[in-house]
């Protein structure tokens, strides 16, 4: 069905916009991962995308559920709607609170860029209050956009998703007269956009060896696309499938023409065919076979895209999704426009984090992190920033940021590793397995634990919690005809019930089971079996689940009214089944007084799980408790790690 579009760029238009573009992107992620080789062929460009989008989605969808309720966060007399410049400011904000890897630290700044601009020089009210843009408001935002974008990346690259955005503020000045109106200035910047995508392998030698487009790019082609989308109801043809194709020009392949839409992943439409003019023939993979088919161009062979774990014989086909397909096709000795492959040339770490800092701090930041590393992209402003580094040494660009500021949500990925955010085989199996389970855990140790247990497991950081993209990618890692979910969290069963339904669109068989605690989880894994009947075995784990109740005690991070009276800041708490049952300021006290309480409505079995931070006694001292208070219970412990708590606690 067609979108109803948006004549002008108010509040309403962010909102539409944003939810359009996350859906183009949720259709596209697969083949923008697999396109992804510059500047590290780690296969993850359009998960990246999605998660960063995803997070300036439900930033804008607070504000207005904010404004609805007339929340006291709201600006002005209790509107029920916010205005444009407060939903632009939580788009830029949740984006860049949100932002992962190079390509979506880019686009937040991108979408900051943006909103900088409609914010501040949209149409006003008598009161001052922001209403709407129009097309030259529009061609303005997109401009500073793609300028502050440029100006964020340390060494700017051509051919790269800066390129693009560069093309786009270029199309839509074109296209910007007195009389354009929205619609029109974001079609001639997705046509600009569009055009530069298709050149960027002539621009960076990395992506013509490879057969590629910009990974980067084609995500930010997808975005303009949901603009397009939003202001005129109509989905925009798709990225051109060829360099030397014109671009507009009727293809023969899936996906060309017309009809394909922005972000449908249709065949083979963001890879390219080596120029016909070229010279020389095109490096193939060391010992691979030559992959030339029908219909290809060039004097010499087309560069065979290998899976890197199948050794040198296979190659793969044109337009097949994900990262197993992920092109490796460059020579390592080729210099700096050369594929960094995880784990091989180039930096070993990926940085990202937010900083609390003086914006006048930044700029000795930046000259420290450019010395350590490459791919630096700081964005931001306000005395919030995400910064971002490829680096040998993690560590110093850590200590780089607290020199500077605050820096917090620290995110180390090793290249090669898979994301800090999971843990398990980053490759699946060739065939699916039967079965598999996937579960939030809360910290390193249970990661272990699970993961021994045959768990597939998504990590979750204490006031990070995982995205339901994320959730999609470990169930898809998980490589399952059927796939038993478990949050852990009773905060995380909406975000588990969005992945688990949007799985289920792609043929997998998902079962939620509401799990608010991992000692549920670990009641649940213990009764698993594979081997029974789908239906038999999650009600077998549900029921295990539901019989295990679950207690936890943490430290207050500020004063607050609670179940048992209120609480200061660096009060311990003793939480049963999610409600506050005791406070006080003794560790092993309170997690003495929780487990008498859950025992005396019985039970067969303790399991303790041990926060980094809990005293080292407790254990000891608990497990005593039990022996000498309650007969025919066992014991059970084990090492949580950095999972927030100091200690969870389960009695089944």
């Amino acid at each position: 069905m067609a979108q109803v579009p948006q004549t002008f760029f108010d509040a309403l238009a962010v909102r539409t916009w944003c939810g359009l573009a996350l859906e183009t992107l949720g259709r596209a992620r697969e083949e923008i991962d697999a396109i992804n080789v510059y500047p590290v062929a780690d296969g993850d460009t359009g998960t990246n995308l999605y998660l960063t989008l995803e997070s300036a989605v439900a930033a804008v969808e607070a504000v207005f559920v904010g404004h609805a309720a007339g929340s006291p966060g709201a600006e002005g007399p209790g509107p029920k709607e916010p205005t444009l410049a407060d939903a632009a400011r939580a788009m830029a904000h949740g984006a860049l609170i949100g932002a992962r890897g190079n390509s979506g630290t880019i686009l937040a700044q991108l979408l900051r860029g943006m909103a900088q601009v409609l914010a501040d020089g949209a149409s006003v009210q008598a009161d001052g209050a922001s209403v709407h843009a129009d097309g030259q408001g529009l061609r303005l935002a997109l401009r500073h956009a793609a300028d502050s974008a440029r100006q964020a990346v340390a060494h700017p690259v051509e051919g790269t998703v800066l390129t693009v955005a560069s093309a786009a503020a270029d199309a839509a000045d074109a296209a910007g007269g007195a009389e354009s109106d929205c619609g029109n200035v974001a079609r001639a910047a997705y046509e600009g956009a569009r055009e530069a995508l298709a050149a960027t392998p002539d621009q960076l030698p990395v992506l013509e060896r490879a057969g590629v487009v910009d990974a980067g790019g084609r995500g930010l082609v997808a975005v303009l696309g949901a603009l397009v989308e939003t202001f005129t109801g109509e989905r925009p043809r798709g990225p051109v499938t060829s360099a030397g194709r014109v671009p507009g020009a009727r293809g023969s392949g899936p996906g060309a023409g017309p009809g394909a839409g922005a972000g449908e992943p249709a065949g083979a439409h963001a890879r390219v065919e080596p120029a016909e003019s070229l010279a020389e023939p095109v490096p193939a993979c060391t010992g691979a076979d030559s992959a030339a088919g029908p219909g290809r161009g060039g004097a010499g062979p087309v560069p065979a895209c290998v899976d890197p774990g199948d050794g040198a014989g296979s190659a793969a086909a044109p337009g097949q999704g994900g990262a197993e397909s992920l092109p490796a096709c460059a020579d390592p000795g080729d210099g700096v426009d050369s594929v960094t492959a995880p784990g091989r040339d180039g930096p070993a770490f990926e940085v990202i984090y937010l900083l609390e800092a003086e914006d006048d701090t930044v700029a000795r930041l930046r000259e420290r992190l450019d010395g350590l590393g490459d791919s630096l992209v700081v964005v931001g402003g306000d005395g919030l920033w995400n910064v971002h580094v490829h680096v040998d040494d993690a560590g110093a660009a850590v200590e780089a940021g607290i020199e500077a500021g605050r820096p917090y949500r620290i995110r180390i990925t090793h290249f090669g590793a898979g994301d800090v955010h999971t843990t398990g085989a980053e490759r699946p199996p060739r065939e699916r397995a039967q079965r598999a389970v996937v579960a939030v855990v809360p910290g390193e140790g249970l990661a272990g634990l699970y993961t021994e247990a045959g768990a597939t497991t998504v990590l979750a950081r204490p006031g990070e919690p995982p995205a339901s993209g994320e959730l999609v990618q470990a169930v898809r890692r998980a490589h399952a005809h059927e796939v038993v979910l478990l949050p852990n969290d009773a905060d995380l069963r909406h975000t588990a019930a969005a992945a688990a339904e949007q799985v289920r669109t792609e043929g997998v068989r998902v079962a939620l089971i509401p799990t608010r605690s991992a000692v549920q989880g670990i009641a649940a894994l213990a009764v698993h079996e594979p081997e029974r009947r789908f239906d038999e075995d999650v009600v077998s784990m549900t029921s295990a689940a539901g019989a295990t109740r679950y207690a936890e005690v943490t430290v207050a991070e500020r004063q607050s009214w609670t179940m048992a009276g209120i609480c200061q800041a660096g009060d311990v708490l003793g939480l049963i089944d999610g409600d506050v049952a005791v406070i006080g300021s003794d560790v092993t006290a309170i997690a003495e007084t929780v487990l008498d309480r859950m025992l005396a409505a019985g039970g067969e079995m303790v399991t303790l799980v041990l926060g980094d931070e809990a005293p080292d006694s407790i254990a000891e001292h608990l497990e005593g408790r039990v022996r000498e208070g309650y007969l025919a219970v066992d014991t059970v412990v084990y090492r949580g790690g950095r999972q927030g708590s100091l200690l969870l606690i389960g009695v089944e």
